[in-house]
Formats: structure tokens, C-alpha cells, sequence
């Protein structure tokens, strides 16, 4: 199974699972007089969405390079991704507006049976983020991250809503706003989380280099094909689930031309075989001192 194919199949668990559970929330926040379970519903139905958005996120950036485009499309998945948190910070903005109403209106107790609600939902969550989280590091995807980070927000704001209710439902009657108040915490994590994500996303756009590990396992692989002396500069850009490189290997200064175009090639060859994830590899060819 490709990238492509391993993310989308990540994207379309997502969807089904977000789907699933805005329904079962928003039926249980209303019947069981949880406004912290309806704020976990809407942010539930804005993951929908982002999910939608990071499945054609995903699919438009592996399109194959064209005349316009000859690094592929691969930036197209940051700013997806950008997008997705504007869908997180929307929801916080809406569940911590609603809270904040709430907090100050008289309402009944929530029901007992919800906390069962949120035991399963916040099980389920943290599942949904580990296998979403796994497919999104094996494929090197921003936006795959970033959704699997709506499931991690989702889990805690469940969390929140089942200390909340379960506050108001020990104290009883004088309590029942504890409820509102957790949506509210919840809204802050989510809003902390939207920034742990956008960051990668824009350092990605910006071209910043943070592979470290990655320029290690360059240098070190171009150390046995032969006839490379050695490396000096290795630079990495990282587009949809691909990293372009531009590496200067140094050579012998007495081979000629075209013996130095072949061990460019055959470097770059050996780099793309060994590392699957590598896109465009551009070899300077340096002569040694």
C-alpha cells in the first residue's frame, strides 16, 4: 500500500468515526442536559469538515508534477492543514462563547447515564488519535498529523465534560454550571492544541529546516556509494510526503566530467532506493582539496 493510499484510508476512519460520533453526542448532550456533550458534538461535526478537507488535501498534493508545477503539489497539504486549524479555532471560539452563556443560566442537572456516554466516546477518541497519529508519521503527512490531533482534542474535552458532570452530579443542585465550565476549559485546549499544530505546518511552508536525522541518513548512505569522499551541504524541503533534497558530495578533482555526472546520478539512485519518502535530489558535484 502506497503513502497516498495508507492516508486516505486513515482519512475516510476519521470521517466515519467524527460522523458516528457528532450524532451520538448531540442526542445524548440534549436528552441528557450536557452542554458539555453538545459542545463535543460540535466540535465533532467542524472535524467532519476538516477531515473532508484533509482527504483533498491529501489526494491534490500527490498529484504527479506537472509543467507548472514541477516539484509535484506537495505544498498544497500545509495549507490544508492551516485550514483544518482554522476549522479547530472556530469551534473552540463557538464551544467557549456558548459555555460562557450557559455558565450564567439556570438549568437542570445533567443525566447520570452520560458519564457511560463519555467513557466510551473518550476510549474510542484516544484510539482513533493513536491509529490516526501512526499512519500520519509512517507517511510523512502534516494534515494526516493535524487530524489526528482533532481526535487527541476531542478525547480531552470528552474528559473534561466527564469530570464537569460528574462534579455537578456529586454536588448536586448549585452545581450544574461545572458542567459549562469544563466546554470552557475544553475550548482553551483545543485553542493550545490548533497552535501545536499550525507550527509544523508553517515551519513546512517556510522552507525551516527541522530533519536533522534525515541530512544524518543522507550523509551517511552517500558514504558508500563509490567514489564519494564525502558530503558538505545538505539542504531538505519538505513537500506533502515528499522532502526534496539538494546535497554537494564530494569527489575525486582529477576524475573527469562525466565520471562525476555518473557518480551524481548513481548517488542520487542509491539516496531514492534507500529512502522512499525522497522526491526531487538535486548532486553538486565538489571536488576534494
Amino acid at each position: 500500500m502506497t503513502n497516498e493510499q495508507t492516508a486516505i484510508k486513515a482519512t475516510y476512519f476519521s470521517i466515519i468515526g467524527n460522523t458516528s460520533l457528532a450524532i451520538i453526542k448531540g442526542i445524548a448532550g440534549v436528552f441528557g442536559n450536557s452542554y458539555a456533550l453538545v459542545a463535543d458534538a460540535i466540535e465533532s461535526t467542524t472535524d467532519i469538515f476538516s477531515s473532508f478537507l484533509v482527504l483533498f488535501g491529501i489526494k491534490y498534493s500527490n498529484k504527479p508534477p506537472d509543467k507548472n508545477h514541477p516539484y509535484g503539489h506537495g505544498r498544497a497539504e500545509p495549507l490544508i492543514t492551516f485550514l483544518v486549524v482554522g476549522f479547530l479555532i472556530t469551534s473552540a471560539t463557538i464551544i467557549a462563547y456558548e459555555s460562557i452563556q450557559n455558565i450564567g443560566t439556570a438549568h437542570a442537572l445533567p443525566k447520570s447515564w452520560t458519564l457511560i456516554i463519555l467513557g466510551l466516546i473518550i476510549f474510542w477518541k484516544e484510539y482513533s488519535f493513536k491509529t490516526v497519529m501512526k499512519k500520519s508519521i509512517l507517511t510523512n503527512s502534516s494534515s494526516l498529523k493535524a487530524d489526528a490531533w482533532h481526535h487527541r482534542s476531542d478525547a480531552i474535552t470528552s474528559v473534561a465534560a466527564f469530570i464537569g458532570i460528574s462534579i455537578a452530579l456529586f454536588f448536586g443542585k448549585g452545581y450544574e454550571s461545572a458542567d459549562d465550565w469544563a466546554a470552557l476549559f475544553a475550548s482553551f485546549f483545543i485553542l493550545y492544541n490548533s497552535y501545536l499544530i499550525f507550527r509544523p505546518a508553517l515551519g513546512e511552508i517556510m522552507d525551516e529546516h527541522r530533519y536533522d536525522d534525515l541530512v544524518a541518513n543522507i550523509r551517511q548512505i552517500s558514504l558508500k556509494v563509490d567514489g564519494i569522499i564525502g558530503t558538505e551541504k545538505c539542504f531538505i524541503r519538505k513537500a506533502g510526503m515528499q522532502y526534496h533534497v539538494d546535497l554537494h558530495a564530494i569527489v575525486d578533482a582529477e576524475i573527469s566530467v562525466k565520471a562525476g555526472h555518473d557518480l551524481a546520478h548513481k548517488l542520487k539512485d542509491t539516496l531514492r532506493n534507500e529512502i522512499i519518502e525522497l522526491g526531487h535530489v538535486l548532486i553538486h558535484i565538489e571536488p576534494n582539496k
